[in-house]
């Protein structure tokens, strides 16, 4: 028995790696990106409902109306790429939050994993368990059975504002701060415009 999970597990790990690997590798348009139909930029993102292991039992899309969200999609939890990428936005959480962010992780892993991964890894923002894939595949982000690595960047209003696909963990944070300050920027802008 232990062999058998010890087999699967090593399966999971090593696929999740590929895809990872394989995703990075092409210049991956939204129209050809694997995973899926990607969600059109600038209208309303794609609402869910989604259990999380930070003790609010669950957590919806609405419920950060008025802040950004940094909604990102991972294969699995504890794996070298993903644990990566956690780590670099945990590194990055007060700069998230001095621009009135909210990271929002989600892969196909229990509650129970994802509070062990917390734990384990000393991440404190919420982590959200899409244990069928359903919010996933709504945002192209699904394949094989595992979520992929994709971000999506959601303003304030509830609007996609950017999308970022075949990410590297490393780096992938520096990323989404310098988008989201490039957007802040942008939305500030138009504003000015309107008024």
């Amino acid at each position: 028995m232990v062999s058998i999970m010890s087999r699967r597990s090593l399966f999971k790990w090593l696929l999740a790696l590929c895809l990872t690997l394989f995703s990075s590798s092409f210049l991956i348009t939204p129209a050809l990106a694997l995973g899926g139909t990607q969600p059109p930029l600038n209208e309303p993102a794609p609402e869910f409902t989604l259990p999380t292991n930070s003790g609010e039992g669950e957590i919806s899309l609405s419920d950060y109306r008025g802040q950004w969200v940094v909604l990102y999609f991972y294969p699995k939890d504890f794996t070298p790429g993903c644990t990566l990428e956690a780590k670099r936005f945990q590194q990055d959480l007060p700069k998230y939050q001095e621009r009135n962010a909210q990271i929002l992780g989600v892969s196909v892993d229990d509650v129970d994993s994802h509070a062990e991964f917390c734990d384990s890894e000393g991440l404190k923002f919420p982590l959200l368990a899409d244990t069928t894939g359903k919010v996933s595949k709504t945002y192209g982000s699904f394949l094989t059975g595992m979520s992929l690595r994709h971000t999506y960047l959601i303003d304030p209003n509830g609007i996609l504002r950017e999308r970022f696909l075949g990410v590297i963990p490393a780096i992938h944070s520096a990323e989404v701060l310098e988008k989201l300050d490039e957007l802040t920027i942008s939305l500030l802008e138009v504003r000015r415009f309107i008024t």
